[in-house]
């Protein structure tokens, strides 16, 4: 080969080396051209995608709680996507049937959508109290977070939870806890936060939205500081307009696809049309003087009572409280009483 037939060879590599670089220049600078999200100090994304959560990686585990007298443990219900969930019993030595069914409870943990863990140490202190003052198993579910998985996939994921423990209703399922001690006729959907969300919505799913889980039947609903919202500016001082810009960049982060934004069903179950067919014969909402979404717990309890369902509501408004103060508290006289409220119902007391 001669020297410029050569050096013509080494121009083109060069020539189509240098296209190369900045084509995929332009694809970098494309994707970091794309808005960041911070929402501080839950979490950051970066503009170019890096995902960073904080004070979210502590991990409370499984086991004996010698303060509750609370046995829990960890089972994998979805293989397929690595998914988890806890099933706490309570060891109550004065039982004197040890055969005894016990109420069902089923407990989403919040976080916004993107962060905290069913297993994280508030939620796991808080669980193992209620279970033991309630004498119920508890089952708390452990769901993919956006952005890397966005609205729905935590609604399915929670399903898919519901699924797996409603298998066990006739004995037969692959977990003795729930075969032989759970109640499947007396069960409670409950939440937290985002949790409190996903609460309603899977009892909108029982029945109305999929099919009605066989073998269980859900008594009532109990919301702690639900997440919910809307457009509609609400009378109060907590329903901040400020605070509403932040919860809709929020919501378009966690679900990009929407299309009805706010008023999304999934946030603002005021535009659900199928509202009034909420499957339960109780719904018990607790909401905080302090916590920003307290007008929401409330407009909810309304929407509801409009839409004709019939069965028993009550809301209970903590004065002084700010959003979650339940979990971050549990000996506080209004902690106490929460837990005490939420026992009555679970045991059908008052």
């Amino acid at each position: 080969m001669d020297f410029h037939r050569f050096s013509f060879i080494i121009c083109l590599f060069l020539f189509f080396s240098l296209l190369r670089i900045q084509s995929v220049t332009s694809s970098t600078n494309s994707s970091n051209s794309k808005e960041g999200f911070d929402y501080s100090p839950y979490i950051r994304i970066d503009e170019d995608g890096r995902v960073e959560r904080f004070n979210d990686v502590t991990r409370a585990p499984p086991g004996f709680d010698p303060e509750t007298n609370v046995e829990s443990k960890d089972i994998l219900f979805s293989p397929e996507n690595n998914l988890t969930l806890r099933l706490y019993l309570p060891n109550n030595t004065n039982q004197i049937n040890q055969n005894q069914k016990l109420p069902l409870v089923f407990y989403f943990h919040g976080g916004g959508f993107f962060v905290r863990g069913a297993f994280n140490p508030l939620n796991h202190n808080f669980v193992n109290n209620l279970a033991s003052e309630a004498n119920a198993i508890v089952v708390t579910v452990e769901y993919r977070k956006a952005p890397e998985h966005p609205i729905p996939v935590l609604y399915e994921d929670s399903w898919t939870a519901l699924k797996w423990v409603a298998s066990h209703f006739d004995q037969q399922g692959p977990e003795d806890w729930l075969n032989n001690r759970a109640d499947f006729q007396r069960a409670f959907l409950s939440g937290s936060g985002a949790g409190g969300n996903i609460a309603h919505q899977m009892c909108m799913k029982n029945g109305v939205y999929e099919e009605k889980l066989k073998g269980v039947n859900f008594m009532d609903l109990i919301l702690f500081n639900p997440f919910f919202w809307g457009r509609e500016v609400l009378a109060g001082k907590t329903d901040n307009r400020t605070r509403g810009g932040r919860v809709e960049r929020l919501w378009k982060f966690v679900y990009p696809n929407t299309t009805n934004g706010i008023d999304d069903p999934w946030i603002n179950p005021a535009k659900d049309p199928n509202l009034g067919r909420v499957g339960c014969s109780g719904v018990q909402v607790f909401v905080s003087e302090n916590d920003f979404m307290r007008e929401r717990g409330w407009y909810y309890a309304q929407k509801l009572r409009e839409s004709g369902w019939s069965g028993d509501m009550v809301v209970v408004d903590y004065k002084g409280e700010d959003h979650n103060f339940h979990l971050a508290n549990l000996t506080s006289k209004n902690s106490v009483d929460l837990r005490r409220r939420t026992v009555l119902v679970i045991n059908q007391e008052g």
